[in-house]
């Protein structure tokens, strides 16, 4: 009789531990399903902050007109490499290409342009924004403002170490080599007024 009864003991025991299992196992599949989401809109947090800053009004007016439009349709190229977007780079360098293509002084600018357009590959295409503000940025340096001011900043990280400048509307770094990895990693090296 008590052998019976250490038996339907541990049958009952292990009854109960298989549910506690079954249990435990139901919580571990629900938390990791919650940390997925949890991490989903944190990254839809982050894009919709970089999409807030891409979408910002210009705040500052060139009086030259076409240097206004390249220096706009450069600043959309730069916002879509902040927010790692190579497809919206390439159609901000399309419109671009199509500005440059009617205003003098910028021939070197347009071929760097179409290198943009026509690569989907991000890494190459911030490669060749590097060499592009090294042509852009003295030019606008020397632009006439009648209101507002944009900014010189840099990351010195970028390109291997090297750095990298840009130029932006917003004083608050976006930095435009890393995007969300870095996104703030740089500095106002100039206002330019």
């Amino acid at each position: 009789m008590k052998i019976v009864r250490y038996l339907s003991f541990d049958v009952r025991l292990i009854h109960i531990n298989m549910k506690n299992l079954s249990n435990i196992l139901i919580i571990i599949v629900l938390q990791t399903g919650l940390t997925a989401c949890t991490q989903q809109n944190k990254e839809a947090a982050q894009t919709e902050k970089v999409e807030t800053v891409v979408n910002a009004a210009a705040n500052f007016n060139i009086k030259d007109e076409s240097q206004q439009a390249v220096l706009n349709q450069y600043l959309s190229i730069k916002d879509a490499l902040v927010a790692s977007n190579s497809g919206s780079a390439q159609e901000g360098a399309k419109k671009l290409q199509e500005t440059l293509a009617k205003t003098s002084g910028f021939e070197t600018a347009q071929k760097m342009v179409d290198s943009i357009a026509t690569t989907s590959d991000l890494a190459q295409q911030r490669k060749v924004f590097t060499n592009l503000n090294n042509e852009l940025i003295p030019i606008f340096r020397k632009a006439v403002l009648s209101k507002g001011a944009f900014y010189v900043q840099f990351c010195p990280m970028a390109n291997e170490g090297s750095g990298g400048y840009w130029l932006a509307q917003e004083e608050e770094v976006r930095n435009p080599y890393y995007g969300d990895e870095m996104l703030n990693c740089g500095e106002v090296k100039e206002t330019i007024k």
